[in-house]
């Protein structure tokens, strides 16, 4: 029986308020059908969680790019009720489905608008800032970044927010802050909504409020992206690409503004630096051999940034890795990637037996990190690694699970992979909703992104000269120890993220 004729747009819709509205945790009638769906906040992991569901009623599996098409749930029920040609969105990544992305010359994309001349600007020295500008506000770091920002400076944070209006703005960057237990009420009056869209032209603003905004900011925060393991480059492109081009404009505007822009170790993710140490002043030429869309994005970004640089603008370029909790109180975000894997391999009862080096850093180093070295003179012009200074192997997690209870075995990565497609079948486990990143394969190799970040096919982060420059501000990496991951279990155990053992 084809299921996916049984329900009409009205019933699709209907199911898709109330399992939005249960996944964020508000009430039904909250939801707007016309709203576009990442303004509720939702991530690439909840996106999927709503894709998977979605398959097991429907009884085919959407292409997690619907979500792109049709940003709305008006507009993706009435597409996801339509009688669809033959495989015009089924996905079937239970077979490890092989994925052959159309050529894209990453190199080719790098190219900053000529009109963006910060070299036209007087230079400027920006000691103590009265209004910063930041973008990624609504997200997990940059969330940590305000928190920073408002205990180290006495600047008012203009923060870039999609909404209808600055005080639906506003209430949302409480409330974010608020999930993660930093909000304080006495530092309401020094964020300042900005209402705007990073994936659009001038940041979503008019023409107008752009130029406003241009001559009133002293220094800006880039942070903001859009995150999502399933998305080709195409889909990112705005928001990551061109984003980070209109916050470029803006610093280049009226006035030289300084710009310190969160990238990622992943613009290090091309084979070419495979089994090689690479330092924070190095080139990263190499852009062959990154699959995933988002490192793409995140590659050609820093290229924009550098050009920038070479123009004339004041920046400094910051590189986490994968981020994980607050290591004083385990808050973390429960929908990030490594989160999603510790709870699908706990409720598999299997962890793949790979070679993996945990070398996440917790939030608040990575984001007390980025405040302290934004402000340092000596760090204008250069790019600084938040890698984990002594990652811990994934055994070493493994062990610590069990020795926790949990009844969990490490077992051969193709045999892992095999119980992932054959006896993980409920939206309930989170490894459900990651097939699309988790079973395709990519390059000639056809290897699946689990094979490609195996460490014998990732540089070797150096973080040396971060931590010389760190010296003397007593801000220090915790170390990955039993008793931090504690703290992070007791945390997701207490939220009914994870049962007890």
């Amino acid at each position: 029986m084809n299921l996916k004729n049984a329900y009409s747009a009205a019933d699709i819709q209907s199911w898709l308020v109330s399992n939005l509205a249960e996944l964020i945790g508000v009430e039904n009638d909250e939801i707007d059908v016309n709203e576009h769906l990442e303004n509720y906040g939702l991530d690439s992991a909840q996106a999927m969680i709503l894709v998977s569901k979605l398959e097991k009623m429907l009884g085919f599996q959407p292409s997690p790019l619907l979500l792109w098409h049709y940003p709305n749930i008006a507009a993706l029920s009435q597409r996801l009720a339509e009688d669809l040609p033959q495989n015009a969105v089924i996905q079937d990544t239970n077979t490890g489905a092989v994925n052959t992305p159309p050529a894209l010359d990453l190199n080719a994309e790098a190219v900053l608008d000529p009109t963006i001349r910060p070299d036209a600007l007087p230079s400027v020295t920006i000691t103590e800032p009265k209004h910063v500008f930041l973008t990624g506000g609504t997200g997990y770091l940059g969330a940590f970044i305000i928190k920073e920002l408002l205990e180290q400076t006495n600047a008012d944070i203009y923060c870039l927010v999609r909404a209808a209006n600055p005080q639906e703005g506003k209430s949302k960057l409480e409330k974010n802050l608020q999930s993660y237990a930093i909000w304080d009420e006495k530092y309401k009056s020094r964020i300042v909504p900005v209402v705007g869209d990073l994936a659009l032209p001038l940041l979503g603003m008019g023409a107008e409020q752009f130029q406003i905004l241009a001559a009133n900011i002293d220094t800006i925060y880039h942070s903001g992206a859009l995150l999502n393991y399933v998305y080709p480059y195409a889909p990112l492109k705005a928001a990551n690409v061109l984003g980070t081009q209109e916050v470029l404009r803006l610093a280049s505007q009226i006035k030289l503004k300084p710009v310190h822009y969160v990238s990622s170790v992943a613009v290090f993710e091309s084979p070419a630096y495979a089994g090689k140490v690479v330092k924070e002043q190095d080139d990263f030429n190499h852009w062959e051999g990154i699959f995933l869309g988002y490192s793409q994005t995140k590659w050609v970004a820093e290229k924009l940034v550098k050009i920038a640089r070479d123009r004339g603008l004041p920046v400094t370029i910051h590189r986490p890795p994968l981020i994980s909790g607050d290591s004083q109180t385990g808050i973390c975000n429960t929908h990030d990637f490594i989160n999603l894997m510790v709870k699908g391999c706990l409720q598999m009862g299997y962890f793949p037996d790979v070679e993996y080096m945990m070398d996440m850093s917790p939030v608040d180093y990575v984001s007390k990190a980025i405040v302290y070295l934004s402000m340092q003179p000596s760090s204008i012009g250069k790019a600084f690694h938040l890698q984990h200074p002594q990652p811990a192997p994934l055994s070493t997690l493994i062990k610590w699970v069990q020795s926790f209870g949990y009844p969990v075995k490490a077992i051969p990565y193709e045999q892992w992979q095999e119980e992932l497609i054959n006896n993980v079948s409920s939206v309930d486990n989170p490894l459900y909703t990651l097939r699309p990143f988790l079973l395709e394969r990519w390059s000639d190799e056809q290897l699946t992104i689990p094979d490609l970040y195996l460490q014998s096919k990732r540089p070797f982060i150096s973080c040396e000269e971060t931590l010389k420059a760190l010296e003397g501000s007593s801000i220090s990496c915790p170390p990955i120890t039993g008793e931090m991951f504690m703290t992070y279990t007791a945390y997701l155990i207490q939220t009914g993220f994870l049962n007890v053992a």
